[in-house]
């Protein structure tokens, strides 16, 4: 896939690349607010990354002591290698307890695991619970975002899309009626569930339970009413202990939706009474990631979807431009990290400005890691020609001084004087959403020795 030709589609609607660059912006302004409401907000990233760091570096030991605890409350514990043993757990599972429909609360690790096809090949009806995942899934399309699946959607769509498959009244945006209407259609699923799946936000290796946070309460319903429950993890996901978790509760609702905290953090330890309750432990790429040191801390995230927020490529390419489950930075160096032949072009999607790695509340340095990916990239020759090429130029310019200086005064006396369609033009990709600032008259080095020169003439004598 290359990030550019799909991000062409999206910027092609210039309104909607406006409006979903504002809504996103939006949710970064809340994040700001509520992180400047905190004072002790910086020692919270600070102590919250020293954690992440600390269990990765124990991962093994830890998983162990997860796995030990989580035994003794009556939980069934699975480990899975990658998407496909995942999927196959699942199914077994399923298959066993005889289940034909299954409610299902957003879950990132499942779309990783492409979860919801698999079951549905296999006869079994899956229902997204969430809003915006729901609506994605009647759309027929991944979620554009991992905390805000439809932010790409206006109300007009899904009210086009409720009249279809809801039979929702013609025209009717107004978004009390949708949600209303959503919560009927979503209610008589959960009533007619066999089994509920939810992912896992964060599983504490001391206690051996889990926490799932969501502000629409579906995944407790969804997991109350079935006698089983199935918890999809991904093992990067433990802390080492219960007093860990507060810290991380309240670093990532403000930095998700700029929330004082999720509406619902609902803790499960052990099965409901009578029923059974699966933990599916999946590695899929992540200890491959661990091995990697220049890679390692990007283990770290907690899905906050900050650096989605903040990233002006995300913002105005969207998430499907990315075509991998989680998108924008932190997907730019997850996606190549497992395949970089296929997500070569990721970390190129980035203009390095650094505002990931500042809004991210576990401090990954995700611009750092972006520049990184881009060398390993280069280094396994896996970019287009034309690209290389490009670089290879502009290495050639930028290693000789007087070759730089050369080119910026052709440029700057050329520049001004040639027609506007023998810049912006299909050869120019470059120019496809953007203005070339005015050329400057003089270069740096001129600006600077004249002023140099003017400081020694002022200069008393």
């Amino acid at each position: 896939m290359n990030h550019a030709t799909q991000a062409t589609a999206f910027v092609a609607n210039d309104e909607r690349a406006h409006w979903h660059d504002s809504a996103l912006w939006f949710v970064r302004s809340k994040r700001d607010k509520c992180a400047h409401a905190l004072p002790e907000w910086e020692d919270l990233r600070a102590a919250a990354s020293e954690v992440k760091m600390h269990t990765i570096s124990r991962l093994a030991k830890y998983l162990e002591q997860f796995e030990v605890n989580a035994k003794k409350l009556g939980v069934h514990v699975h480990w899975a290698k990658d998407g496909a043993e995942h999927n196959k757990i699942v199914h077994g599972i399923l298959q066993k307890h005889d289940v034909k429909k299954v409610v299902k609360s957003k879950s990132m690790l499942t779309e990783e695991c492409h979860l919801n096809p698999c079951l549905e090949k296999h006869g079994y009806e899956v229902v997204d619970t969430d809003l915006g995942e729901r609506i994605v899934q009647l759309r027929e399309e991944p979620p554009s975002h991992i905390v805000l699946p439809a932010i790409h959607l206006k109300k007009q769509d899904v009210s086009t899309l409720f009249e279809k498959h809801l039979g929702t009244e013609a025209g009717n945006n107004d978004p009390q009626y949708l949600t209303e209407a959503a919560r009927g259609h979503l209610r008589d699923k959960f009533l007619g569930a066999d089994a509920g799946i939810t992912g896992v936000n964060f599983a504490i290796a001391e206690t051996g339970g889990f926490v799932v946070c969501t502000n629409e309460g579906n995944a407790d319903l969804g997991v109350s009413l079935p006698k089983l429950h199935i918890a999809c993890m991904g093992i990067e996901k433990l802390i080492p202990r219960a007093s860990d978790l507060s810290l991380f509760l309240r670093l990532l609702a403000r930095s998700a939706t700029g929330q004082p905290i999720t509406t619902y953090s609902s803790h499960f330890h052990g099965p409901i009474a009578g029923g059974e309750l699966h933990i599916v432990l999946v590695d899929n790429g992540r200890t491959e990631i661990l091995g990697r040191e220049e890679f390692r801390r990007s283990l770290n995230c907690i899905r906050c979807g900050a650096c989605m927020n903040t990233c002006p490529v995300y913002r105005r390419s969207g998430g499907h431009s990315y075509e991998t489950t989680v998108p924008g930075p932190i997907g730019s160096i997850l996606a190549p990290a497992r395949d970089a032949n296929e997500f070569y072009s990721l970390p190129y999607a980035c203009s390095l400005c650094g505002s990931c790695t500042d809004v991210c509340p576990v401090k990954i340095d995700l611009h750092n890691q972006l520049l990184t990916m881009r060398g390993k990239i280069a280094e396994k020759k896996i970019l287009p020609w034309s690209k290389r090429i490009q670089m290879r130029l502009t290495s050639s310019v930028m290693k000789r001084t007087w070759l730089f200086r050369w080119a910026g005064g052709i440029a700057r006396w050329i520049m001004p004087k040639l027609p506007r369609f023998l810049v912006y033009n299909r050869f120019n990709p470059w120019g496809k959403q953007r203005e070339m600032p005015p050329f400057p008259k003089k270069s740096f080095r001129q600006l600077y020795a004249d002023r140099k020169r003017n400081r020694q003439e002022d200069k008393p004598k």
